[in-house]
């Protein structure tokens, strides 16, 4: 799935889900190192578990954040 985040940095998330575990998680723009290692961290892991752990996570003085887009993504996809 291709899931275009808003009021962030970065310009895209990309995903798969298998069997409702995350898979192959990627963004374009954003704040590389620690993007690499959200995708890293929740690779695998079961999207239920995951959007607990992401969603509402803020950043600085935004509203939102990259693991915040990424829960919304992952809801959108599941129909959550």
């Amino acid at each position: 799935m291709q899931f275009k985040p808003q009021g962030v940095c970065s310009q895209l998330i990309q995903f798969d889900i298998e069997n409702n575990k995350i898979r192959n998680v990627g963004f374009v723009g954003g704040c590389n190192g620690n993007l690499q290692g959200i995708s890293r961290l929740i690779e695998g892991m079961d999207v239920d578990e995951a959007i607990s752990r992401i969603e509402g996570i803020h950043c600085g003085y935004k509203s939102t954040s990259c693991p915040d887009q990424l829960a919304k993504a992952l809801k959108e996809a599941t129909g959550k």
